[in-house]
């Protein structure tokens, strides 16, 4: 008894569909990508820069409740401005309340909050993030895959420029561009 031709597309199909539904990222939508400027956040090192008082020019770490403590202004929000509009902050803060004349402040972002991977890489962990970073860069810096890894797609829960500032999981291809705080998984082929 023979199979014919047909039979065997059919049956090639439908195990495909099938593999296709139990895939880890079946139903998952693409992940968006992040779009606009850089906004801090918590874990961001940042390095503020203040014309001619170096007692005022230091590194800080955002703290959990996205501040830092700043010399003379105390306690200060960072989290949510980007760093030129943190920086604008400062100035503005500094000058209204008399303590210098026309101050010029400048923030840049010294560390930026890191990226975790987890699952089929050889080391699984955290990462400091680069801006430009892609998941196959991040799985590049934990080692590699394992052989038994799913390269693509992988899953990411991302933060960072979410609508509403809760986390959103989609799924991301190899090409796909990281933001700060993202958690990548890498999933397990099991055949």
């Amino acid at each position: 008894m023979s199979i014919s031709l047909i039979q065997r597309f059919v049956v090639v199909g439908i195990s495909g569909l099938l593999l296709a539904a139990c895939s880890p990222t079946h139903g998952l939508k693409p992940i968006p990508p992040v779009t606009g400027p850089y906004h801090l956040g918590a874990g961001d090192q940042i390095r503020v820069l203040t014309y001619n008082d170096p007692q005022l020019s230091n590194s800080f770490s955002v703290s959990d409740a996205g501040t830092i403590a700043f010399p003379l202004l105390g306690t200060v929000t960072a989290a949510g401005q980007t760093p030129s509009d943190f920086a604008a902050f400062l100035g503005n803060q500094l000058g209204t309340r008399g303590l210098l004349h026309k101050p010029s402040v400048s923030v840049e972002v010294a560390q930026y909050r890191p990226v975790f991977v987890l699952g089929e890489v050889q080391k699984p962990g955290q990462y400091n993030y680069l801006p430009g970073m892609t998941m196959e860069t991040v799985v590049a810096l934990a080692g590699g895959y394992t052989y038994r890894a799913i390269k693509n797609p992988a899953s990411v829960v991302r933060t960072e420029g979410t609508p509403d500032g809760r986390p959103m999981k989609g799924k991301i291809s190899e090409e796909t561009y990281l933001a700060p705080g993202d958690v990548i998984t890498i999933y397990e082929r099991f055949f």
